[in-house]
């Protein structure tokens, strides 16, 4: 049989063992002799690992899955991020369709019943939910979209996007970025996070943005952004008159107006196959502005020495340093 396609029976076959192995493997009752067949129907195909491990992507997103000791895990080379196939959102009918489990699940609000990912590579990308809303995704970023029974969750693993959200009061829209999130229920926003930094922009309707570390959250107001990130207790709000900044880059522009370089590198480190780094805190001081394209930030790097009073570097990491260059001192 040709390895590279399946019939539907052969989809929904994989679909039917992945969701039992995930199931048995994570029961406390699995003996040695389930985990060796295990071990043999793993190898006995690529796709097979393909097909568990999103399996247990689905099942760990959801928390409804204990942390076993005696799990067999994948090979390293099997669970790099990869583009989901369509029988990936089938595991989510399968779980759904297990009498007890599946059941269970949705009426508690544990399992979704839809299941999406998406990612961006080197261009801006519009995608669809199952629920109508919109959301443009800037370069190198990536999301989650599950839908329970009282929810519609996002998760932004990575990067930047911003929503066009479908107003539905009874089913709240939740957008779980770093250590906090957003909920609303119909609005337009912007999420961008990098490393454990998250900043919210709110265009039109409103929004509550919480830490994970406090209670309640903040609501916020067209043009009002706010930030958090690990350890923070609540979000830092602000009221900002040109947050337009702040969704540049959906024309592919990045906005630079009068930032500290220990404010503007998180933003362009977004861009960078490797960061950006201060020699010490006195070049963080240094502010740059300037209009750029989000696709050719390595030529704003390059440039920095000819608008800036640094120099660059490289450590033994291959990273670029930015330095300051010291006033010459006077001469008696």
């Amino acid at each position: 049989m040709n390895q590279d396609r399946l019939t539907p029976l052969d989809d929904d076959a994989i679909t039917d063992a992945a969701a039992h192995w995930c199931m048995r493997l994570h029961a406390e009752d699995c003996s040695a002799a389930e985990r060796e067949a295990f071990a043999q129907w793993l190898a006995a195909d690529t796709r097979h690992a393909e097909e568990y491990q999103a399996m247990l992507e689905i099942w760990h997103t959801a928390d409804m899955l204990p942390r076993a000791t005696h799990v067999t895990e994948l090979p390293a080379a099997r669970s790099h991020q990869r583009n989901w196939r369509p029988l990936a959102s089938a595991a989510v009918i399968t779980l759904l369709a297990l009498p007890l489990a599946g059941w269970v699940g949705w009426e508690q609000g544990w399992l979704p019943n839809r299941y999406q990912h998406f990612d961006s590579d080197q261009q801006v990308r519009t995608v669809q939910l199952h629920d109508g809303s919109q959301v443009e995704l800037n370069l190198n970023s990536e999301l989650r979209y599950l839908n329970y029974k009282d929810r519609r969750q996002v998760d932004l693993i990575k990067g930047e996007a911003f929503f066009k959200v479908t107003h539905d009061s009874e089913h709240p829209f939740i957008v779980r970025a770093g250590h906090g999130q957003t909920r609303v229920t119909g609005t337009q926003f912007n999420v961008w996070k990098y490393e454990d930094q998250v900043k919210v922009t709110l265009v039109e309707g409103s929004v509550l943005v919480s830490s994970n570390s406090g209670e309640g959250g903040y609501r916020l107001g067209p043009g009002m952004q706010a930030s958090y990130s690990i350890g923070d207790f609540e979000p830092q709000l602000a009221q900002s008159d040109d947050y337009a900044n702040s969704l540049a880059w959906r024309s592919g522009r990045l906005v630079l107006d009068n930032l500290s370089l220990s404010q503007a590198l998180p933003v362009i480190n977004r861009y960078l196959d490797k960061p950006l780094l201060l020699a010490d805190s006195s070049v963080g001081n240094i502010r740059i502005s300037g209009i750029y394209d989000t696709r050719d930030v390595n030529r704003l790097v390059n440039n920095l020495p000819k608008v800036l009073p640094i120099y660059l570097t490289r450590n033994d990491n291959g990273s670029t340093v930015i330095n300051r260059i010291l006033p010459s001192s006077d001469k008696g």
